[in-house]
């Protein structure tokens, strides 16, 4: 395996290490890395949902309700548990996502007083066609790791 080069956080430690070599910067070359790739992964997923007319935020409540599996519904409670929103965000998203005719709310039989979101026909099939896209997306912005360095590299960041 060949060494790979110098990278911002390279640069950055050793710089610190110069300036005050008593500060320990070995977490930072993991943190650092973590966050700047957080910012790529998320810039790159946006550009792609951006051919959908979709929010990172739209496509997660979408794809939540379509693995929920059929009849694809639940209570925006229970897609809060999934999807990292407050209740007034996620009234919003479902009034866009309602909007855009990908979901309707409907009334649960077992309780009137609550409101299910459901996928309509057309949200199931974009829900599905988008998560190819970003199942792709990911696999392509890992393609200089190995199988195993996948693994491993999941692994690790599960244990963190």
């Amino acid at each position: 395996m060949t060494k790979p080069t110098n990278d911002a956080i390279d640069e950055l430690c050793s710089q610190w290490k110069t300036e005050c070599p008593e500060l320990d910067t070995s977490a930072m070359q993991v943190v650092g890395r973590i966050l700047h790739l957080g910012n790529r992964f998320e810039a790159d997923a946006n550009r792609t949902l951006k051919k959908y007319d979709l929010k990172y935020t739209d496509f997660d409540i979408i794809a939540t309700l379509r693995r929920s599996g059929k009849p694809y519904r639940l209570t925006p409670t229970e897609l809060c548990r999934s999807v990292i929103l407050t209740s007034g965000a996620m009234t919003t998203a479902l009034d866009r996502l309602e909007r855009k005719g990908l979901i309707a709310r409907i009334q649960d039989t077992a309780d009137k007083r609550v409101h299910l979101a459901c996928l309509t026909a057309d949200g199931v099939t974009l829900a599905e066609t988008v998560a190819v896209d970003r199942f792709n997306l990911a696999h392509s912005e890992l393609s200089s790791l190995t199988a195993e360095e996948k693994q491993q590299l999941g692994a690790l960041l599960k244990k963190l």
